[in-house]
């Protein structure tokens, strides 16, 4: 069931925050392998900061990182790998990253930034993990890829299948896109149906089917959908507004036993930050079952983050399918889908519905996922996340109101993400009238000010274990600059 935190300020779900509470807390339900600063180094240290603050800002340049993209322009399309890395929202000089460590990364111009996008989501027990690089660098003995079974896709897949409520087996591929491309394929197969839902602003890659009202880098971009889909690809995608029950209800009615499977984020990150209201997880499930339509939790970005079985098993809500990656690869490219037996005994070679890939359970990722989910394991683990990144949107919300900016936002465990609207923000219409010129400009100054979010404002923003209550002030510290300054 849905635990402590789904706390928000003008983002769909509410429930009561107690900063009191928290702060009195913080100690307790710390993980005992967190080694971190008491209040007068804290102080301290933030003092510190404080006092040079000006020298920081007048030192900052990007020089080396504009050679390098200028460079990467020629060679790659817009300079990437992937579109929201060109900083086309916020404008400004993309930076260039040398090395991560922990909750920090450095660009090649030897600035150092507090990082709140975890590569995306997979760095949940911070980056370049010691105990997680030691277990590598011995798999990397026994070699790279095999191409053939392991025994490390046998502890990984049990470990999930464990943990995740509605996997009872499980196949493992190279992304997220991958495992939605892969579990849409097997829920068309599986119903004999070719209808699918999914709801605006929702990202599950980009697959031909799916690059419809998508969120992420595509809304980032402004872009309804994409140039080279075939109008075929896309006729039997429905869409609906997110937390829009009756929508979804009325899809069904229009077309009676056609639609396969609805697929939807449990919690939207490709949007901004957006929970479900209550009772519309539950609704699904409802008119899935009575339509014998399957119901699919794309659980790539929330799947081990905002608990440790995903968000069903924080809202107590248990689909047929559900799409994993980022964290259960530890930082190494990975995917999964998996659910019911019955469903998943249909894919190759155990089934008809074919579906391969060459990397596919690699021995690195493999190991990268199982120590990462280990760690996961711990006591105080999820408990730990949710004090500091409470701290941390609760901080910023309130700078924003003291600095006479409207603001909105909210959080899950190590998930977050605020608006400049008044909000409520229940799906992606609403998270359009945010400013984004706005936002803009306090991306960029808390750039300037070290602090690394995610360079749109329809992203989540993740935080780690490896976060520091020390973080958490510089970051509030720094946001309340920015702010007046806005």
């Amino acid at each position: 069931m849905m635990t402590t935190a789904a706390a928000s300020t003008g983002i769909g779900l509410t429930s009561p925050w107690n900063p009191t509470k928290l702060i009195n807390n913080f100690d307790k339900q710390r993980p005992k392998w967190m080694n971190l600063p008491n209040q007068s180094s804290s102080s301290s240290r933030v003092t510190k900061m404080a006092a040079s603050v000006d020298e920081k800002l007048k030192t900052f340049t990007l020089q080396k990182s504009e050679e390098a993209f200028n460079k990467a322009k020629e060679l790659m399309p817009g300079g990437v790998n992937s579109p929201v890395r060109a900083f086309k929202s916020v404008g400004g000089q993309p930076i260039v990253i040398d090395s991560v460590k922990g909750s920090h990364m450095t660009d090649i111009d030897g600035n150092v930034y507090i990082d709140y996008v975890g590569s995306w989501g997979p760095a949940i027990i911070g980056h370049a993990d010691d105990k997680v690089l030691a277990a590598l660098a011995e798999t990397m003995k026994k070699g790279t890829s095999f191409g053939a079974p392991c025994l490390l896709e046998n502890v990984l897949a049990e470990m999930v299948i464990s943990a995740v409520p509605s996997i009872e087996m499980v196949r493992f591929v190279n992304s997220g896109t991958e495992a939605c491309m892969g579990v849409l394929r097997l829920a068309r197969a599986f119903t004999g149906r070719q209808k699918i839902i999914k709801f605006e602003g929702c990202y599950h890659g980009h697959a031909d089917a799916f690059l419809v009202k998508a969120g992420s880098g595509v809304a980032t971009l402004g872009l309804p959908d994409s140039p080279g889909v075939p109008k075929a690809a896309t006729s039997e995608t429905l869409t609906s507004p997110y937390n829009d029950i009756a929508t979804v209800q009325s899809l069904f009615e229009a077309n009676k036993g056609e639609i396969a499977a609805v697929i939807l984020e449990p919690v939207v990150g490709n949007s901004g930050f957006i929970p479900p209201q209550p009772d519309f997880l539950n609704a699904l499930r409802k008119i899935t079952k009575e339509n014998d339509a399957l119901l699919i939790f794309d659980e790539v970005m929330t799947g081990f983050r905002i608990s440790y079985g995903g968000a069903q098993e924080y809202f107590g809500i248990t689909p047929d399918l559900t799409t994993l990656g980022k964290i259960i690869g530890g930082g190494l490219p990975v995917g999964a889908y998996g659910g019911r037996r019955d469903i998943m005994e249909m894919v190759a070679p155990a089934g008809p519905m074919y579906q391969a890939g060459t990397l596919s359970g690699n021995p690195l990722a493999m190991t990268a996922g199982i120590h990462t989910l280990k760690r996961l394991m711990e006591p105080g683990t999820y408990e730990y996340l949710d004090e500091i990144t409470s701290e941390l949107t609760q901080g910023i919300l309130n700078a924003g109101k003291k600095s006479g900016h409207t603001i909105c936002g909210g959080y899950i465990s190590g998930m977050f993400g605020f608006f400049f609207t008044d909000g409520p923000v229940y799906n992606f219409e609403d998270a359009k009238k945010s400013d984004t010129t706005k936002f803009a400009r306090f991306y960029r100054g808390m750039l300037e000010e070290g602090v690394y979010f995610a360079p749109s404002q329809f992203e989540a923003g993740f935080t780690s274990l490896a976060h520091s209550s020390v973080d958490i002030e510089q970051t509030i510290a720094a946001a309340e600059r920015v702010l007046r300054r806005l």
